[in-house]
């Protein structure tokens, strides 16, 4: 790899920026808040304590889930690139860090493209309840046609087609460019996300026996403080939910402009996220109570409770054939579901694009092809075919435990305690954060949160490994679990070890006083 010691501010006009901290704001937001805040986290906590749960996740939001984000936000802030060469910038021995980094994105981007893809099928079904009176039946047979586990490669028009849109919307999104692709998508979708999902939740709260459903949610059980595995799940589900840990605030916060206040700015997405997952609790319990006590007889809200697929595809379809103005309800639901994920999936596919373009100097349109055209092709071959949902499950499951977790717990460690870097990076937040970063957060990130999360890793390599995942068959669960967790881990070092850079990269300065502030990226406004 060529060393370089080109002045580190020529880049931005290549690169692309977010023109003010709104923007910026809005952006990160939209890529935290997906489908995990909606499907994932009400079940989390009515599993582990209910209303008990809010202290450990609070907790764990406090000495986790925000302290990663702003270590995030300072390597990308500081060393102006995709996570690839903001690693490298930071040590050249870290790069493969970044490449461990971009490969989780692509994995989840196929897939999670697909559930979108679903989401926006669903959304058009629930104008005349097409799912009819069974909606597992018409979810796993009519629309999925669903097969045996295993692979089979006979495609679903019904999923093929919305894949496609999904994947155009995102290409037209990801060709724009940050600002005017990324940016003003984030402007325009959040407050209709915001707005839709208040109304389904004022609609929800005026269901019958939606009190049912909160109390259940929400009623504590003290004695779940006790136990650690409630403690696993909050610092599991903050780092998750937060989209942290993978690339994605390490690449946004390199287009944001020098002076920008870094630290404040975490503070807000990391509240505000949280804030719609309380939102979301509230709203999808409201909802299970009618569902629960709609039931022929009536059941209890715990008989009902699902979460991820289960709660979306079968039991909302559920309550909006019984629910008074459920057309409504569907619409706002499912539609809160599209443009929920199409954020995310927006922010997860430009890790891989901007690493793209940060190696191989390529304009943003083909860095975008690059990238798009083998994951679409990924995405449609794996999951618009009768074994999708299958596939899917499994990578889903891997990816979350075994990727994102992971690569989280050895970059604190690399960036805490092998690189010693936490005083300068708290030194570059405090020069222009209105929250001061100090001695509690360098604890927080080089003992405390890799401690937890290593915890958390411990307790699902056991699970996994003592109850292998789903009942299916070992061979599935090597080839899209164990096998792609794997080769991203040793794709990264031999892609940080054989791709040099280009001469015209510059990879060192940043950490230089008199030159790192020399780069600007857009005017705060």
């Amino acid at each position: 790899m060529t060393d370089s010691t080109t002045e580190p501010g020529t880049e931005t006009a290549k690169r692309g920026a977010f023109t003010s901290r709104r923007v910026f704001i809005f952006a990160a937001i939209g890529s935290a808040v997906g489908l995990g805040n909606i499907w994932r986290f009400p079940y989390v906590a009515y599993e582990n304590g209910g209303g008990a749960f809010i202290l450990p996740y609070l907790i764990a939001l406090l000495t986790a889930g925000i302290p990663f984000l702003l270590l995030d936000y300072a390597i990308g802030h500081r060393y102006r690139g995709s996570a690839p060469l903001s690693f490298a910038r930071l040590s050249r021995g870290a790069e493969s860090l970044g490449w461990w980094q971009m490969g989780i994105c692509f994995m989840i981007a196929v897939y999670y493209a697909a559930v979108v893809a679903w989401a926006l099928r669903y959304t058009f079904f629930a104008v005349d309840k097409a799912w009819g009176t069974d909606p597992e039946g018409f979810f796993f047979g009519s629309f999925l046609q669903t097969g045996e586990a295993g692979v089979d490669t006979t495609l679903v028009p019904g999923v093929l087609w919305p894949l496609l849109v999904i994947w155009a919307v995102v290409a037209l999104v990801m060709v724009l460019g940050v600002q005017k692709g990324i940016g003003r998508m984030a402007l325009v979708f959040i407050p209709i996300l915001l707005v839709a999902f208040l109304a389904l939740v004022v609609q929800a709260l005026f269901l019958p026996g939606a009190g049912a459903g909160l109390d259940a949610l929400f009623t504590p059980d003290w004695g779940a403080l006790l136990d650690p595995l409630v403690w696993a799940a909050a610092y599991g589900q903050i780092f998750i939910s937060l989209s942290i840990g993978f690339g994605i605030m390490i690449t946004y916060a390199s287009y944001v402009d020098r002076k920008t206040d870094m630290s404040g700015s975490g503070m807000v997405v990391g509240l505000s996220n949280s804030g719609f997952e309380l939102l979301a609790g509230i709203g999808v319990f409201a909802a299970l109570g009618f569902m629960a006590g709609a039931a022929t007889p009536p059941t209890a809200v715990n008989e009902v409770a699902s979460d991820g697929i289960g709660l979306a595809f079968i039991a909302f379809p559920t309550i909006i054939n019984e629910a008074p103005g459920g057309t409504l309800l569907g619409l706002l639901f499912f539609g809160s579901l599209v443009v929920a994920g199409i954020t995310s999936l927006v922010s997860v596919i430009e890790v891989v694009i901007s690493g793209v373009r940060d190696k191989f100097e390529l304009t943003r349109v083909a860095a975008s092809l690059w990238v798009l055209t083998p994951a679409t092709l990924i995405s449609l071959a794996l999951f618009s075919t009768t074994s999708g949902i299958h596939v899917l499950d499994i990578v889903d499951y891997f990816v979350n435990r075994f990727g994102i977790l992971l690569v989280a717990v050895v970059s604190m460690v690399v960036v805490g305690w092998v690189l010693m870097a936490l005083p300068r990076l708290a030194d570059h937040l405090n020069a222009t954060g209105s929250v001061p970063v100090g001695t509690w957060w360098k604890v927080l990130i080089g003992g405390l949160a890799p401690i937890a999360l290593t915890l958390v890793l411990g307790r699902e390599l056991y699970v996994a490994i003592t109850e292998p995942y789903g009942g299916y068959p070992g061979w599935m669960l090597v080839v899209f679990g164990w096998l792609p967790v794997v080769a991203m881990i040793v794709l990264a070092a031999g892609l940080a070890l054989a791709l040099p850079w280009r001469k015209d990269t510059p990879l060192t300065g940043y950490d230089d006083p008199a030159r790192a502030g020399s780069d600007g990226a857009g005017e705060v406004r």
